[in-house]
């Protein structure tokens, strides 16, 4: 197959720039003169989105061979790669994830290096470099930013004036009201003294608000609750009081000072579940989740956590939640005639709600794979103990809060954390009420660690799990961990110990 020299000489300077070495320039024997980048960048100011995208990735790699690698990047960080074709879209992140990391900017080398994700043609050593300078990213990102954390008007001061931004109508406002109950009863517990104000965040757009609980001395924000609201917060570099938003925003990081998020985040459940089967010894795993959009985000949050980790995916199955649970199961094992073939899977992930979960352990039992191990999220568990009924899922490990599995998680109600308020609550919620419930006594608790952040970063016991903030202000649960036997939540120890297995 014939190449021309301008085609060698491509692939020659790609290899050395994935590489990261430094090469020597041809002479002007070996190649034409270098196009000017200068004029380039003109006349990509007078081109269509498309082709001006196609100009500016050509100047920017100019630029990046003549060691102008400053404005190479600013080239590329111009460039929207929505509007570039598959091969240069892969061309692009190859070179801004590689100049993003020479300047230090972890969150542009994820926005590169999200070509992983799109399932573009790469070669092998393309796909090596994207994904290393991604997984520096991430490490780059979990190491704490004290500037982006840092509150100094609240450091060292006792907090008396808490503003709480929740919708008083519109979809949200049944959840919003929950949380409403769960933070005044804790409040009237706790016996803080400190001043509640809520103010109708479906009436006024964020600023007003802010504007609002300023006048009237707010030292700190409960919420947003929306997560378009939070998304709008987290694209900000600075929100104009303390905040701790009651949802994560839809970007990859909070970007904005003084920003914290927390909520209860399926996502976070499939990472710890991902976690916790690594760290039981599996490597290839099977999932099941539904097929709508809370199921893909929460399948890629364990897909990607479980590939980071070095584990392989064998199957993985969107299934119809009301439909029959047999086809789903047939696919995600490998059913051939009535036998589940398990030489390359050693572990399923199960996003279910209760009636669908329940059908799981006899249809494996049925196909003879009892013994396969089943991590679950907590969205199987509805609360209260009802052996008869949840006799069909013994053997799921699932995660759950403290709250709804008191003896597996801290060895008894009288042993949970906020106790007073629990029993209060308890009486009042079911268990998805009872989790809302919690996760605003949570965010109360929250409101008051952040005059003190190394509270959160050693990590605060909560009604939700055990609280710490990441590198970027949203703060994540690590949830404790149990066992159906005999229909009751039972407690799983170490990891890697699984008692009966």
């Amino acid at each position: 197959m014939k190449h021309t020299i301008r085609g060698l000489l491509a692939a020659t300077i790609t290899t050395l720039l994935l590489a990261g070495c430094a090469y020597q320039p041809p002479t002007q024997v070996d190649r034409a003169p270098e196009r000017d980048a200068g004029q380039l960048l003109q006349q990509a100011s007078q081109q269509a989105p498309a082709e001006a995208a196609r100009t500016r990735l050509e100047a920017a790699e100019i630029l990046a061979r003549q060691g102008e690698r400053s404005q190479a990047y600013e080239t590329a960080d111009a460039i929207d790669e929505s509007e570039l074709g598959e091969n240069d879209r892969v061309r692009w992140a190859v070179l801004f994830s590689e100049l993003a990391r020479g300047e230090e900017e972890p969150r542009n080398v994820l926005r590169a290096t999200q070509v992983l994700d799109a399932e573009l043609s790469m070669t092998a050593e393309q796909q090596r470099a994207l994904t290393e300078r991604q997984r520096w990213a991430r490490d780059t990102l979990d190491r704490p930013d004290p500037e982006l954390l840092a509150l100094p008007e609240l450091e060292g001061k006792e907090l008396r004036n808490i503003a709480v931004f929740l919708p008083q109508s519109g979809p949200l406002s049944s959840v919003a009201e929950t949380l409403t109950t769960a933070i005044r009863r804790h409040h009237e517990i706790s016996g803080t003294g400190t001043r509640l104000s809520f103010y109708d965040s479906s009436r006024e757009d964020l600023d007003a608000l802010y504007d609002r609980a300023r006048q009237q001395g707010a030292q700190l924000v409960l919420g947003p609750l929306d997560k378009d609201k939070v998304s709008q917060l987290e694209q900000r570099d600075n929100v104009p009081l303390p905040t701790l938003a009651l949802n994560y925003g839809s970007g990859d990081y909070n970007q904005a000072r003084r920003l914290f998020q927390y909520g209860l985040s399926a996502e976070d459940e499939a990472r710890q579940a991902a976690r916790r089967a690594w760290q039981d010894g599996h490597r290839q795993a099977a999932l099941m989740v539904p097929d709508n959009d809370w199921g893909r985000r929460v399948g890629e949050a364990y897909w990607e956590q479980w590939s980071e980790q070095g584990g392989d995916i064998t199957n993985a199955v969107r299934y119809n939640p009301d439909n029959a649970v047999t086809a789903a199961v047939r696919t995600a094992l490998n059913v051939s005639g009535e036998r589940a073939r398990l030489d390359n899977i050693d572990t399923l992930f199960l996003l279910a709600l209760p009636d669908y979960a329940r059908q799981i352990p006899p249809t494996l039992d049925y196909y003879y794979a009892q013994g396969l191990p089943v991590y679950a999220t907590s969205h199987l568990h509805e609360g209260p103990l009802q052996p008869r009924l949840d006799k069909d899922l013994d053997g799921i490990m699932f995660i759950d809060i403290p709250w709804l599995i008191p003896d597996a998680a801290v060895g008894g109600e009288e042993a949970l954390p906020f106790y007073p308020s629990y029993q209060r609550l308890s009486d009042e919620a079911d268990g998805s009420m009872l989790r809302l419930m919690a996760m605003g006594v949570d965010a109360y608790e929250i409101a008051f660690a952040l005059a003190d952040l190394s509270q959160l970063e050693q990590g605060v016991q909560g009604s939700t799990g055990v609280l710490r903030a990441g590198s970027d202000g949203r703060i994540r649960r690590e949830l404790p961990w149990a066992k159906f036997e005999n229909g009751v939540p039972r407690p799983i120890l170490a990891p890697g110990l699984m008692g009966d297995e």
